[in-house]
């Protein structure tokens, strides 16, 4: 693990002192191939490729929440599918969630509610490849994923919406199975997340897999021959025609990402007043869906907020009682600061899981008292922000939460409205691994009633 100390800075370094850290990953400076990234970057915008100025934050919950309990609920359903909360009225008339989201309750006119998508694969391997990256491929018998996810794409196709920012995080760190489906395949490992490993909760939060080597002042890297030289990663062949000359724009702006105040000051959580962090919550969920608020407004077009633990086949009342307060006061917190900040036209949020759970509970499968399994046939999902309209509800499940009776979506509409949102043709091709061009998507289209 390595680091760049931030040696004696001068003013313009906001506050940062001999005692703090930058540091950057060799997936983040070498093997993320910052310069090919830029090269393409300004390579679109020579042939006149235009974009939103517009970032995603996709606050994933990871094992699957059951729509039962959260946005779709079925007061009137038999026991043993109702569950055990009662839904409560919202800011928006005929809108109603649990009882144990009071707070988004207060700013449900923010966001619409999907709760008519689904693609039935009960599988954790095969929802998590289709709702990353909209296409079956993966399972449990085999899981490795079959293509690039939407964030990579993004990352690929527009790059950071700010110099001296990256394009695609993903907070915090969990299993790197799961991290995997969230990464570029075939795209090259330079469209990957850069994935925060540290606990944004914890009181000396820094980006440990930020690395460079150790003694490596912002003074030197002023230097850029000194940067080269000191990544041996990093390797440059200089022939007779100048191609350094060709290059050095490309390596400049790389450096300049490293030693740039941007990077540094989205990834502070120091500079966040402890009210408004108490509000997002003082848990890794709550800080880290704080910090993706920061790395939107510092210009990262893409950021994954990983929420796990969702696989509640037993004791599922235990479990969501600790659970739904957290996430609750993470995503109204965002909603609001995201509007107190003029950011909300700007930062489309996303709330999914890899597919929902069974509307009739077990009996605990012996293990536990009563959960709910895995049920790929209807998801709900909320969005809101970036241009799309808020307080509305796309869709509806039958009396029992089974299966979707009105306007039935597939995870391509929900990629498709993120690409509209993005400003990117979704029709955009990429060569796999075979040379063969693939689609971004090879269906759906943006959700109508959200634009």
């Amino acid at each position: 693990m390595l680091r760049i100390d931030a040696g004696a800075c001068s003013p313009n370094c906001a506050g940062t002192s001999r005692r703090h850290f930058i540091e950057l990953g060799v997936a983040g400076m070498a093997s993320l191939g910052l310069p090919e990234l830029i090269r393409a970057k300004a390579a679109a915008a020579e042939a006149g490729n235009r974009v939103r100025d517009t970032r995603v934050i996709l606050i994933f919950l990871g094992g699957g929440p059951s729509h039962m309990d959260l946005w779709d609920m079925k007061p009137q359903a038999p026991a043993e599918y109702r569950g055990f909360w009662r839904p409560i009225a919202t800011n928006v008339p005929g809108m109603q969630i649990t009882e144990r989201f009071p707070r988004q309750a207060k700013v449900a006119d923010k966001f619409s509610i999907i709760r008519s998508l689904a693609h039935n694969d009960g599988d954790h391997h095969g929802g998590f490849h289709l709702m990353t990256t909209g296409r079956p491929g993966a399972s449990g018998a085999d899981p490795s994923p079959k293509y690039p996810s939407i964030g990579s794409i993004v990352a690929k196709v527009t790059g950071p919406r700010r110099a001296g920012v990256l394009p695609y995080v993903f907070v915090p760190k969990t299993h790197a199975d799961i991290v995997d489906f969230f990464r570029a395949n075939y795209l090259g490992r330079h469209y990957d997340p850069f994935v925060i490993d540290d606990d944004a909760n914890s009181k000396d939060f820094q980006v440990h897999n930020l690395t460079l080597p150790p003694g490596l002042t912002i003074e030197r890297l002023e230097d850029r021959r000194t940067l080269l030289r000191s990544l041996d990663t990093l390797r440059r062949d200089v022939d007779s025609n100048r191609q350094l000359d060709t290059m050095d724009h490309f390596h400049r702006k790389a450096h300049e990402l490293v030693t740039g105040v941007e990077v540094r000051r989205a990834f502070d959580l120091s500079r966040e007043g402890d009210k408004l962090r108490d509000r997002y919550g003082r848990n890794n969920w709550g800080q880290s869906t704080l910090l993706a608020r920061r790395l939107a407004e510092a210009g990262v077009t893409f950021t994954t907020v990983y929420f796990g633990d969702w696989d509640q086949h037993w004791n599922l009342k235990e479990t969501y009682e600790k659970y739904l307060p957290r996430v609750d006061a993470a995503i109204a917190t965002l909603f609001e600061d995201l509007s107190s900040r003029g950011l909300l036209e700007k930062v489309c949020v996303v709330v999914c899981g890899e597919f929902s759970r069974t509307p009739r509970m077990n009996d605990g499968l012996g293990s536990g008292t009563p959960g709910r399994d895995h049920w790929g046939r209807a998801i709900s999902v909320v969005m809101g922000g970036g241009g799309l309209k808020g307080g509305i509800v796309v869709g509806a499940t039958d009396a029992k939460g089974e299966e979707p009776v009105e306007r039935r979506l597939h995870p391509t509409d929900l990629h498709a409205t993120l690409y509209h949102v993005l400003g990117i043709d979704s029709s955009v091709h990429f060569l796999n691994h075979a040379g063969r061009p693939v689609p971004a998507i090879d269906r759906g289209e943006p959700i109508r009633e959200l634009l």
